[in-house]
């Protein structure tokens, strides 16, 4: 199954660190990190887990839960968690699905067999609330990810979602944004209180709605 933008998220079952969930019931009515890892005692699958459990807060600010996977299974998940909390110096509270049997790693595309036939690959997605699929990012085995665009992403994501706005190229929280082609400018200094800077009649620009 290959999974693209606006795909409704399948659900499933799993056994996790935490016991059993149902992935919907698990999200709830919030956005949603579902992201795979290849294996257990892995040196930047550690550092990766490490540092999303440090954002713990910054990831409930913007009422969103995360969830990992790896192919290995739930004792090994525990003992891990051990690891990463000792050599990261935090404490991992997120769910690990164990997914020895490779169902749900088959179901989101996550083994990429020209990569590794047995393992997967370090595929993100973001989840909105109605459980669409919002962004798909994969990585190779051996790069870590930049947790620090996913917040980016996310950041844009629930700002557009919420106004009639895009986001433009490095956007930073807090920074102008994009009016899109399809408001015109007229009506834009409608829907945008705080000004539009017109640099071509394509490319407006106006302060972030929200702050």
């Amino acid at each position: 199954m290959s999974i693209k933008l606006g795909d409704t998220a399948p659900n499933f079952q799993a056994e996790t660190s935490v016991g059993d969930i149902n992935f919907y019931d698990y999200l709830g009515d919030s956005w949603g990190i579902l992201f795979s890892h290849p294996a257990d005692y892995t040196p930047v699958c550690t550092t990766e887990l490490g540092y999303t459990s440090k954002l713990k807060s910054e990831f409930e600010k913007r009422g969103t839960k995360v969830i990992a996977l790896s192919v290995d299974g739930v004792e090994d998940h525990l003992n891990w968690i051990k690891d990463i909390n000792e050599t990261q110096n935090t404490d991992v509270q997120f769910p690990i699905i164990a997914d020895k049997e490779r169902k749900i790693s088959e179901l989101y595309d996550f083994i990429h067999p020209n990569a590794s036939a047995t393992t997967t690959v370090r595929s993100l997605l973001i989840i909105d609330p109605e459980k669409k699929v919002r962004l798909i990012i994969t990585y190779p085995a051996s790069t870590g990810r930049n947790f620090n665009e996913i917040i980016r992403v996310l950041d844009s994501l629930q700002l557009v979602d919420s106004y009639k706005v895009a986001t433009p190229v490095n956007w930073e929280n807090g920074e102008d944004v994009i009016v899109p082609p399809a408001i015109s400018t007229e009506d834009a200094r409608k829907i945008f209180p705080k000004g539009v800077t017109e640099i071509k009649p394509y490319l407006r620009y106006t302060p972030q709605p929200n702050t």
